[in-house]
């Protein structure tokens, strides 16, 4: 595994535009190999048997079933409308 350089911190926060100190270029160097390390332990692993997953939990569809069932009558509906022109609910105009 190779580890990152100080110049390689001061390239890529050149390229985001970030201007860092001489501790923080040296800080995020650090960090930056001490996070390569750890994630180098995971070759480690025999992961073999293990299948690949796209998700950590099994994922189901939570949804209810979509039934058809009969809505409320327009008088109902509109009703509590603050507004209403030709049965429909007037709202303010959002584009001009």
């Amino acid at each position: 595994m190779s580890e990152i350089t100080r110049e390689q911190v001061e390239h890529v926060a050149n390229l985001a535009r970030l201007q860092l100190t001489e501790e923080e270029a040296q800080g995020y160097t650090k960090d930056l190999n001490a996070i390569l390390q750890f994630a180098n332990k995971l070759n480690e692993l025999d992961t073999s048997d293990v299948p690949p997953t796209s998700h950590a939990t099994d994922v189901k569809n939570v949804m209810r079933e979509d039934v058809n069932r009969p809505s409320l009558p327009r008088e109902v509906a509109l009703k509590n409308a603050p507004d209403q022109e030709d049965g429909q609910i007037k709202v303010p105009a959002v584009f001009e």
